[in-house]
């Protein structure tokens, strides 16, 4: 199984970062995996959102090429851990295909990549900043590949 997680800009805050790594290098011990930290909207305000979302998905999208592409999105289908382990191993059984997970930026995704992508899902019905849903995606991708392979782990 390979992954690809996908984002615009680095994890900025040093304690969320640290997880993230952690995340990645138990995930790295089950399946192969790679992030692309595309660059960000930088200089913008908020009221300039339909350039953000262009610009981050500009960035985005010259790294998606034949991957199955899932985007994180607040109105996707919600899965329990149980069920996202089914789902990817269902996924990686149908194609050898590369798993994309794309997350947004502050301001989430552009349509178009919505649009493109194979699978819409949802962590949360709450909202959770876009950093922390980095961690909270890759949290679940570990006890999901754990789940595949057998493993316990801690509920």
């Amino acid at each position: 199984m390979r992954l690809r997680f996908l984002w615009p800009g680095p994890t900025k805050n040093a304690d969320v970062r640290g997880l993230q790594d952690q995340y990645l290098r138990k995930i790295g011990r089950l399946a192969t995996w790679e992030l692309v930290e595309t660059k960000g909207a930088r200089g913008l305000s908020e009221s300039s959102a339909a350039k953000i979302l262009d610009i981050e998905a500009q960035g985005l999208e010259k790294h998606l090429a034949n991957d199955y592409i899932i985007c994180l999105f607040d109105k996707g289908k919600e899965m329990n851990s149980e069920e996202l382990a089914v789902f990817l191993d269902t996924v990686t059984g149908e194609s050898a295909r590369p798993i994309a997970f794309v997350v947004g930026g502050f301001l989430g995704l552009a349509d178009r990549l919505l649009r493109k992508a194979q699978t819409r899902l949802s962590l949360s019905r709450m909202t959770l900043s876009h950093e922390l849903c980095r961690v909270v995606l890759l949290e679940q991708v570990y006890r999901s590949l754990s789940i595949m392979k057998g493993r316990r782990y801690a509920k």
